[in-house]
């Protein structure tokens, strides 16, 4: 009988290869269990579909004969399975002792590492020093600024919403006192928890200083809640570009609070608030004490994008930055943003819950938290973008300061 193939992994990315030279479906592991890239071929793409767990060794030759026009395809059918094997994409043994020896290695690093340095911003410190003060520059806000909302999208989509952001701060008298609590998106997270570590971020700049002891109160007080040494810290930006911008304006230095806020899919998707759940509901009100504590040491930056529309997250219409569906997705954003800035909590999650987000904000739980721990909270909007992201896709982000 006919062995069953594996499946495929759900957490895996792919997208069009932009090369002319090596056309096909790229797939990448944006959890870095694997560090390695496939580009398959267009003609072997759709024998992608037997890697379903369902589908048999037999039912791939078959596609394979019907997509190549070959009748010896033994060769071809190997080289498919190993590659995707051995760059750990199939749900197998191989897969699992890459998770495993990963995660295990994440958590006994000493430091959380510049994963996007030398990518995503300049790795030497000089370098990224001039593009900083180019295009940042020093921080001009006030002292009764208690927040900032920033995008986590790559630096070169969106410096003016930075710059507009990271400008917004106080000056840097005192900065040695504060205390920034950064709230990131999660992009890979489990729904419902928040993910925490003790392990300080280092960037170009240096080692930033995070805040154990409140790490740890966060974590008795709310145990169900937090996955702590969250392996989601070691893959994830949001927080690391917020670190980033901070030591560019404050030092390398810096106290850090990193929390990686998992999105409230049951709220969203069945009703209901967020801290229905009563584990959630433990987490926000251990932060509230924290806040209601500590006062004005503590500084909130929430790592957050907003709308991601068009086909490389799953619409079927092409999106334009600023341009056709997008003026109507512009309008959406505004009027949660409203919302945020009113601190109406609520009302907030009432357009969230509209068609289950249908505009995917994955900023949505850091907004939703910060409004829940600090309720008396009120902003204004900065700057507002839509960054094309690739020809068919957009992403929308704003710059927010909160009082």
């Amino acid at each position: 009988m006919a062995e069953t193939l594996p499946r495929l992994r759900y957490n895996l990315d792919f997208t069009p290869s932009s090369d002319p030279a090596r056309p096909g479906l790229v797939i990448r592991d944006p959890y870095h269990f694997s560090n390695t890239v496939l580009v398959v071929p267009p003609v072997l793409v759709a024998a992608l579909d037997c890697f379903d767990g369902e589908h048999t060794e037999l039912d791939l030759r078959s596609e394979l004969v019907r997509l190549t026009g070959q009748i010896q395809v033994g060769e071809i059918e190997k080289n498919l399975f190993d590659s995707l094997d051995d760059a750990g994409f199939l749900e197998t043994e191989k897969y699992r002792s890459m998770r495993v020896a990963r995660q295990a290695e994440f958590a006994a690093e000493a430091v959380r590492p510049a994963l996007f340095a030398g990518s995503a911003y300049p790795n030497d410190p000089r370098e990224l020093s001039s593009l900083m003060s180019q295009r940042i520059g020093a921080a001009q806000g006030t002292p009764e600024t208690i927040a900032i909302a920033a995008p986590h999208a790559s630096p070169d989509g969106g410096w003016d919403t930075y710059r507009a952001a990271y400008q917004a701060l106080p000056a840097r008298d005192h900065a040695e006192e504060r205390i920034f609590v950064v709230l990131g998106t999660s992009h890979y997270g489990a729904p419902d928890r928040f993910g925490l570590t003790r392990k300080p971020y280092v960037t170009p700049y240096g080692e930033s200083r995070t805040e154990t002891a409140l790490v740890d109160e966060l974590v008795a007080a709310a145990p169900n809640a937090i996955r702590l040494e969250d392996y989601c810290h070691a893959v994830e930006h949001s927080i690391e570009f917020q670190v980033l911008f901070l030591q560019h304006v404050y030092g390398p230095s810096i106290r850090v609070l990193p929390i990686l806020c998992g999105p409230f899919v049951k709220s969203v998707y069945e009703g209901g608030l967020p801290e229905d759940n009563q584990d959630v509901s433990r987490f926000f009100d251990a932060a509230a004490n924290i806040a209601a504590r500590e006062g004005k040491r503590l500084f909130w930056v929430l790592g957050v994008d907003m709308a991601h529309i068009g086909s490389r997250y799953g619409d079927n219409a092409v999106a334009q930055a600023h341009a056709g569906n997008m003026l109507g997705v512009k309008e959406r954003d505004s009027r949660r943003i409203e919302q945020l800035t009113q601190g109406n909590r609520e009302a907030y999650w009432d357009l969230i819950q509209e068609r289950h987000d249908d505009l995917k904000w994955c900023g949505s739980a850091p907004f939703y938290t910060f409004l829940k721990v600090m309720p008396h909270a009120r902003g204004e909007l900065l700057h507002y973008d839509q960054w094309q992201i690739d020809p068919h896709s957009v992403v929308s982000f704003g710059a927010m300061r909160f009082e």
